[in-house]
């Protein structure tokens, strides 16, 4: 009983918390057509603390998206455009000397913001990769004996082109997995590129007026992180990326070959985060089975490894991950 006026006690209070969600939406609906999506892994990423990884052809409003939001929230953002020839100091900042004073200044660079856009990570070599997500994990930049933490809120939306793999460097296993998500965005149906098409001949484009705070948002994840996981929703969480590493034990002998590694303890972590985050988008103070499978493909299909036979066989991620959900006991 004891537990039962616990959960009612959060769920009134991410009631009352996330009044905020339907303003930031409608406020971001203003100039976004479509993606919703897009749109809510964005504010799941905010409010678990993580970063997310978009996959998606050019075009596809995801700059206009991470934008969108800094305004809405009233937050700083930042572009950082990746190219081959970008430096590690280009994005983290570096020494100038001070020729007047005669000492060297800390100059700093764009990752100083609370929402940062790296725009086609792959396209950087690995040293420019290294020093983005060692900022993303440590939410500190070293710039040469001082080190600066990084304001909060801080969320990297890294973005990468499916289509153009000429000339770029892909990121390792081990960094994709410090992306909390990796979300795969697609057109706009004919409807939505109907109203896009409408809204850019017309080219008076809506104002975007702040209708939270970065302190809301906040607050709001000190909320999250109270929303109830019942322990037999934290087994089901377990039991999928366990059936990612051993699909024997799952009864899913065929996936063996197909898997070249399973899913790190950070999927773990961040599907148990991204589902209380979805629960908190929901208005609800605990989480339910639907969540968890709402958030499975995006906290997994990045970490998952794949072997040739999978590769040969024109096997993906996704057809794993939805083997494992369909086969996995909903508690």
């Amino acid at each position: 009983m004891e537990q039962n006026i616990n959960v009612n006690e959060i769920n009134e209070l991410v009631r009352k918390e996330s009044a905020f969600v339907d303003a930031l939406k409608f406020e971001i609906n203003k100039v976004i057509v479509g993606q919703d999506q897009m749109i809510d892994r964005l504010l799941i990423g905010l409010l678990g603390k993580g970063h997310i990884l978009l996959e998606g052809v050019p075009g596809l409003a995801k700059t206009l998206a991470i934008n969108t939001l800094a305004k809405a929230i009233n937050a700083k953002f930042s572009r950082i455009q990746f190219t081959p020839d970008l430096l590690p100091a280009d994005v983290i900042g570096t020494l100038i000397y001070n020729v007047q004073e005669n000492k060297f200044e800390v100059r700093k660079g764009p990752i100083f913001a609370n929402l940062v856009l790296a725009d086609e990570i792959n396209r950087a070599p690995a040293k420019v990769q290294s020093a983005l997500l060692e900022a993303m994990q440590e939410r500190q930049v070293t710039i040469g004996d001082k080190t600066f933490k990084l304001e909060e809120p801080f969320l990297v939306m890294a973005t990468q082109n499916p289509v153009e793999q000429e000339g770029t460097y892909p990121l390792p296993e081990a960094q994709v997995d410090r992306f909390m998500l990796k979300t795969i965005i697609d057109y706009p149906t004919q409807k939505e590129e109907l109203e896009i098409l409408r809204r850019n001949m017309k080219e008076n484009f809506m104002q975007v007026n702040p209708v939270t705070t970065t302190k809301q948002i906040l607050d709001a994840r000190e909320v999250v992180k109270k929303i109830y996981i019942d322990p037999k929703i934290e087994q089901y969480i377990l039991d999928i990326v366990f059936a990612t590493r051993y699909p024997e034990r799952y009864g899913l002998e065929e996936l063996k070959p197909l898997i070249n590694f399973g899913a790190s303890p950070r999927a773990s972590i961040n599907l148990a985060i991204a589902s209380k985050a979805y629960a908190f988008l929901n208005k609800r103070g605990f989480v339910i089975p639907e969540d968890v499978r709402a958030m499975v493909y995006d906290v997994l299909r990045h970490r998952i490894g794949l072997t040739y036979e999978a590769e040969a066989e024109n096997v993906t991620t996704e057809d794993i991950i939805e083997k494992i959900v369909n086969t996995v006991e909903v508690p």
